[in-house]
């Protein structure tokens, strides 16, 4: 399974999921570095260094960051989804695809009604 990095954005009930569909997840509050106005740069950067894939709801800025040529584990873009456990099997389902991330952006979208 992956070892993500959940920015500030993503709903605790996304990263519960995830962890009990197997994959370890460090959130930004775990990691100390919440509600700080902590760099998507930065956030980017650290977890890369500890081989995490950042999974954000926060696409723009993640976004201009992979095409500027960032170095990094991987990004998982989403767009908002109140179903946090459909939200959830979707990405696991996106990574599940993948031998690797580094490098590479995700995108995981809420269904269309």
């Amino acid at each position: 399974m992956a070892r993500l990095y959940a920015d500030e954005n993503v709903p605790l009930p996304v990263v519960e999921e995830l962890r009990r569909l197997g994959h370890d997840v460090l959130t930004i509050f775990e990691d100390g570095k919440a509600n700080r106005r902590y760099p998507d740069a930065s956030v980017l950067q650290d977890a890369g260094a500890h081989g995490r894939v950042v999974v954000t709801l926060n696409r723009k800025h993640f976004r201009r960051l992979h095409k500027e040529g960032s170095d990094h584990a991987g990004l998982v873009l989403c767009t908002y989804d109140p179903d946090f456990v459909g939200q959830a099997q979707r990405i696991h389902e996106q990574l599940s695809t993948r031998d690797t991330l580094s490098g590479e952006l995700v995108r995981v979208y809420r269904p269309s009604k």
